[in-house]
């Protein structure tokens, strides 16, 4: 009888931590997911040119990359839930802010705010999840976590579609900003990580100790694989994705028609998150990471050079369904390579290194969009980009599949 009673409090509580995480994530993703589209929409309002709109989506990364490091540090220090909820009242607080802003510049500035904020979540979302679920199912729960992320992206591109071509994008970052108030409220009940409360040691351990622990004979190899990861598909995904809408436009739809299509590429997401939460336990992270990543480069080289609007959608939905399932298994891999005491600083950095290069993506695009060089050169770009994180993957990547956390 013991074990009856003991195994649904179990199931309630991993619920009601993915909940929680996962709405946060949601409101995340909506903002990221809203700023692709309001992207194309300053470009008419403001006059913007490829190399501007750019730097929108670059200044986003800066911030998270500075967010990573920052706070990915400091959840080693003071706890995940503590983390957890200061980058959510920054980013509610910022996001808000900027659908204010009547200049590019102040515009900038926020958006690298939201972005500190965001960048610095994530991956302590992801490192409290994991040390919260047991090892048998830990990977399918963080896979499930990320699935938010489409459901965000999801919500952004329904809030594009109805609203901005009639209220303005304005509006639509309001909208993205306001739920937030509500994941606020439930953090304040989210007990912080089992592992983090019973290292007393993590308190007295200095920032640098950390730091030089992560590339420590013991865990070089996996921090290499790991930024080598995180940079190209942060890379690749931050250059294809917040420019979906635009490339649209660019290849003759108008703006309506444009954000429909992205809406019914973003649906495809969540099978690709569905799908990877069932792989990753039956046949291991570096399977889902391999095999995911492989089916984004080669839809990225087909969207890139399509010439008709079936094979425009349709490729469009498959790097939807493969870049988004790879993210899930990215995120569960990540905090799998470090022990407690130095995983939220090890997370962190990775994060930060691929936020690096969610920085160059979009600017990439915007440079050679502006130099004249056309859509599929600048895909087939991101396609050998994600052949290098998966040659990382595969050299240096060690299996972690339901292996106990230490």
């Amino acid at each position: 009888m013991t074990t009856n009673t003991k195994e649904p409090q179990q199931s309630i509580s991993r619920n009601k931590l993915l909940g929680v995480a996962g709405v946060g994530w949601l409101f995340d993703a909506m903002d990221v997911g809203i700023l692709s589209f309001v992207i194309a929409a300053l470009a008419v309002d403001w006059n913007l040119n490829s190399s501007q709109m750019g730097w929108i989506g670059s200044i986003n990364s800066i911030g998270m990359a500075v967010g990573a490091l920052v706070f990915g540090v400091f959840a080693d220090k003071v706890g995940r839930k503590q983390i957890f909820m200061w980058t959510l009242v920054l980013f509610s607080i910022a996001s808000g802010l900027s659908a204010l802003t009547t200049t590019l510049v102040a515009f900038m500035a926020l958006r690298f705010l939201v972005g500190m904020g965001l960048g610095g979540e994530l991956p302590v979302a992801s490192t409290l999840v994991s040390e919260s679920v047991e090892a048998k199912e830990r990977g399918r729960v963080v896979v499930l976590l990320e699935s938010f992320w489409a459901a965000g992206w999801l919500i952004a591109a329904l809030i594009s579609y109805f609203v901005i071509p009639t209220w303005g994008w304005r509006v639509a970052l309001l909208l993205t900003a306001i739920p937030a108030v509500y994941a606020i409220y439930l953090r304040w009940h989210l007990p912080d990580s089992p592992q983090f409360t019973v290292k007393a040691e993590s308190k007295k351990r200095s920032i640098l100790q950390n730091i030089r622990e992560v590339w420590s004979k013991k865990y070089a190899r996996a921090t290499l694989m790991l930024w080598v990861l995180w940079f190209t598909v942060v890379f690749s995904y931050y250059g294809m994705f917040l420019w979906l809408p635009s490339v649209m436009v660019g290849k003759g739809f108008d703006m309506i028609t444009s954000f429909k299509y992205v809406l019914i590429m973003t649906v495809a997401q969540l099978p690709g998150y569905f799908t990877a939460a069932w792989f990753i336990e039956k046949f291991g992270r570096k399977f889902v990471l391999v095999s995911y990543l492989i089916g984004t480069a080669v839809s990225a080289f087909i969207f890139g050079n399509a010439e008709t609007m079936a094979v425009l959608l349709t490729s469009g939905m498959f790097l939807s369904f493969f870049n988004l399932g790879a993210w899930g298994a990215l995120y569960a891999y990540t905090p799998e390579q470090y022990p407690a005491i130095i995983r939220g600083t090890g997370a962190g950095m990775a994060a930060a290194v691929g936020r690096i290069g969610g920085i160059f993506g979009p600017l990439l695009v915007g440079s050679l969009l502006t130099a004249g060089y056309d859509i599929g050169f600048i895909f087939a770009i991101f396609c050998g980009a994600i052949i290098i994180g998966v040659v990382g993957v595969v050299l240096l990547g060690t299996e972690t599949k339901q292996t106990e956390l230490q």
